[in-house]
């Protein structure tokens, strides 16, 4: 299988990466091909809704959006990554969300897998009720297979992260993909 990462951290070595990486750890183990995107570093303008793309054509902006949307079209599944800043995914990250107006019909006839991965320095139960809504609308609305989610509560720094049970878990559903 070909997997696409969108990794949205600003912090290349922050707590959502890691998690990340431990998922692509397992995946490549499993045989898997892995493309990894760092949208943070990628210019990418927000979604104007001018729909002269139709939904699923050429979008008039012209930047790196064009070389994400054929990685993601070539894969089988999607794995969007996300520090949990104010309770939903990052801006870096919405943007290229926002951005799949112009192969609305490709991705939702294509029926990709998808994971969610996230970490929040916040502990509370609530945490990521808003992602998770979030998240699975968009699983919902594109006809994805949700195969499952690391939400890592409580992982505000690599050290915090590393002395969670997260990291393992991100490994083994890497590894069960």
């Amino acid at each position: 299988m070909k997997i696409t990462v969108l990794k949205s951290s600003g912090n290349t070595h922050g707590s959502s990466n890691l998690l990340a990486d431990e998922f692509i750890r397992g995946a490549k183990e499993n045989g898997h091909s892995v493309a990894e995107i760092h949208v943070f570093k990628t210019r990418i303008s927000p979604c104007t809704g001018c729909v002269k793309c139709g939904y699923e054509g050429e979008c008039v902006l012209k930047d790196k959006m064009k070389d994400i949307r054929k990685e993601i079209l070539v894969s089988d599944m999607i794995v969007f990554v996300t520090p949990l800043y104010y309770y939903g995914f990052s801006a870096q990250l919405k943007t290229v969300i926002d951005r799949f107006c112009a192969f609305n019909f490709s991705l939702t006839n294509k029926k990709m897998k998808s994971v969610l991965i996230s970490a929040a320095w916040n502990a509370d139960d609530w945490t990521f009720e808003a992602l998770e809504a979030h998240y699975k609308t968009l699983v919902r609305y594109l006809h994805f297979t949700d195969c499952g989610s690391v939400l890592g509560y409580g992982c505000g720094t690599v050290g915090m992260t590393k002395n969670t049970e997260y990291p393992e878990f991100a490994y083994r559903l890497g590894k069960s993909i």
